[in-house]
């Protein structure tokens, strides 16, 4: 029996995973997706169901895990944010080529904006690339709804299918129908064929073949056909006059605001509006039919012109090639309203304008252990190099210990190119202190530490453990001990894997023991200078203050601001914790005790003494 409910985008894909009879879902924590998993494991508990529900350790290993799910006749999915992608981009291009058995969903939650990504890549093209078809959903409720006929397209097409939900449909909410979920009986069913699951270089170019053909049948297969919207539009365009054979196509979040603001504006009766379901393929009667009807085609989609390369018409085709469209950025509702009063002919009440960043600076939380650990990075190695990476302790860029990031696991290799740089040019070698969190370790850092180990580099790599996937949403580590569900397994130990990829030195600490962690570090860094020295990893081991699993066990100290405290703002300018609050200029700092956390470490931060802690009573 259907009910509703009010749900989150990506509770609603995770819905229609399992209303679809999904029996294996794996992903990589990665904004905006990570709540797809999280309601996954949800409705697992609450139903009894026995699919499997896996956090792999990044996402090529998640989609290599459904693959073979896939391989044995049953419905799969991994998901992930939209570079998450980039890292199963090997699996994902061959899995094209050899095809699925049970449906296989491919959920790449892109970012325009960007709100928490470093880039604002389309998956759209990368599926375009790929030669996958592409779903572009418009709301949470098309996200959920679409996916059961996405598996009958991935299943009578015998191809991956990738659905592309963005940020504003991940984390939209709406009132949607729910269904009864489906719990697969039939067993599974590997049927050997080398030539096709082992292809080897003869059968891959006859694969390809073979994917050219299935792409044509989906381009115009009609379970995902462009459509009409407004149909009334046709005669209402005819009956206004004077505005041409104009029309809209559009797809996903910049259909949505479109609609709306189209009856805003009393365009809706007038200009025939265009929903692109699936933007690759492009259905070839779709599009020989728009050159057939209209002299202008105005083409609203984030973030790259996947549809509009596929109309092939610099005349008639207006979007982001020609200018009409900002080339870069969120398409906000202001945005597709100037640009539609343009299209109209109708006044301006503003320009056409990308999107712009949010104002308000991101920063650690208060008492996060990895400030202490960036803040005694910089007091063990003040001129050195810090090659960072992704996740929330990029933030150690406001404190100035961070001087690059690229993508995950990066830190480790950039570590390494530094190295060689300097020793290759002869020069005076400088302190390299790279830092990588524990999640992002196990994800891409080993190979870099592999690599940099046996090429001989020297650097140090402070591995920030808060035992946890903090900025997704704690998610659980391979560290952890237990899956995802709460089951026990074995834990996997950072510093026996460093030692395994041939570090000798390897040291742990707990970066609120501040003297004792700069030590630490300074151990770490002569290591590294020393005549048989190489790679030092630090542990910078302390549980995340967010993470209500795991106990406080530290003595929560108060700090007091005693009358050395001049106003200088050195404190808040470098160590940035948001409890430490200036009153003015020349005035003393406070400390706002709503937010300090008695970590204490702030004591060590300040060059007059003018922090400390309260005696103890």
């Amino acid at each position: 029996m259907s009910r509703r409910e009010i749900l989150l985008g990506n509770e609603a894909i995770a819905h229609g995973l399992l209303e679809a009879g999904c029996t294996l879902a794996a992903s990589y924590p990665g904004t905006p997706a990570s709540e797809i998993m999280g309601a996954l494991i949800q409705l697992k508990k609450r139903y009894g169901l026995s699919c499997h529900l896996e956090w792999s350790i990044n996402e090529k290993v998640a989609f290599e895990v459904a693959l073979a799910n896939s391989y044995a006749g049953r419905r799969s999915a991994v998901s992930m944010k939209q570079v998450g992608l980039n890292v199963a981009a090997d699996p994902f291009l061959s899995a094209v080529y050899t095809g699925v058995k049970g449906g296989l969903l491919v959920i790449a939650a892109d970012d325009p904006g960007p709100h928490s990504s470093q880039t604002e890549q389309d998956s759209r093209l990368f599926a375009h690339f790929a030669k996958a078809p592409v779903l572009d959903p418009s709301s949470p409720e098309e996200a959920g709804n679409w996916i059961g006929a996405a598996f009958e397209l991935s299943e009578r097409h015998e191809i991956p299918v990738v659905l592309r939900p963005t940020t504003r449909i991940c984390h939209g909410r709406q009132d949607l129908e729910t269904r009864p979920l489906v719990e697969v009986a039939s067993a599974p069913l590997f049927e050997k064929d080398p030539a096709r699951w082992a292809a080897t270089p003869k059968f891959r170019y006859r694969l390809h073949e073979e994917l050219n053909r299935k792409i044509a049948a989906i381009a115009d297969d009609e379970a995902f056909a462009p459509k009409l919207l407004n149909p009334d539009a046709l005669e209402g365009r005819e009956r206004a006059g004077g505005t041409g054979r104009d029309c809209l196509v559009a797809s996903g979040v910049a259909l949505a605001h479109a609609t709306e603001i189209l009856q805003d504006l009393g365009l809706w009766n007038r200009l025939p509006c265009y929903q692109v379901p699936m933007p690759y393929p492009l259905s070839h009667r779709f599009r020989d039919e728009l050159f057939r009807t209209c002299d202008r085609v105005l083409v609203l989609e984030e973030t790259e012109p996947v549809i509009e390369l596929q109309l092939q018409n610099r005349k008639k085709v207006l979007g982001r090639t020609n200018g009409t469209v900002p080339s870069a950025g969120e398409l906000l509702p202001e945005t597709i309203e100037a640009i539609l009063r343009d299209f109209a002919g109708l006044p301006q009440i503003g320009g056409v304008q990308g999107s712009v960043g949010a104002g308000r600076r991101p920063t650690l939380c208060a008492g996060c252990p990895h400030r202490a650990a960036f803040f005694a990075i910089k007091k063990a190695f003040p001129r050195g190099i810090y090659p960072g990476d992704i996740g929330c302790y990029t933030l150690g860029l406001n404190l100035g210990a961070v001087d690059t990031v690229l993508c995950m696991g990066a830190a480790v290799s950039m570590a390494a190119g530094f190295y060689h740089a300097y020793r290759n040019a002869g020069g005076k070698p400088r302190p390299i202190a790279a830092t990588i969190g524990d999640s992002t370790f196990f994800h891409a850092g080993i190979p870099a530490l592999v690599n940099a180990v046996v090429q001989d580099a020297r650097f140090v790599l402070v591995v920030l453990d808060n035992s946890t996937t903090a900025m997704t949403g704690h998610q659980p580590t391979p560290a952890a001990g237990r899956t995802l569900d709460g089951k026990p397994v074995p834990a996997v130990s950072i510093e026996e894997l460093a030692r395994a990829c041939g570090v000798r030195h390897v040291t742990v600490g707990d970066p609120y023991r501040f003297d004792h962690f700069v030590e630490l570090l300074k151990d770490a860094g002569a290591h590294t200078q020393g005549d048989q020295g190489g790679v030092a990893v630090v542990i910078a081991r302390r549980p995340c203050l967010m993470d209500r699993s795991h106990p406080r066990d530290w003595e929560r100290r108060s700090v007091i601001v005693n009358e050395k405290c001049e106003g200088c703002a050195f404190c808040i300018k470098h160590f940035e914790c948001p409890a430490l609050e200036l009153q003015g200029e020349g005035q003393p700092i406070r400390i706002n005790a709503s937010l300090c956390s008695g970590c204490g470490v702030c004591v060590h931060v300040c060059p007059h003494g003018a922090l400390q802690l309260e005696p103890r009573k």
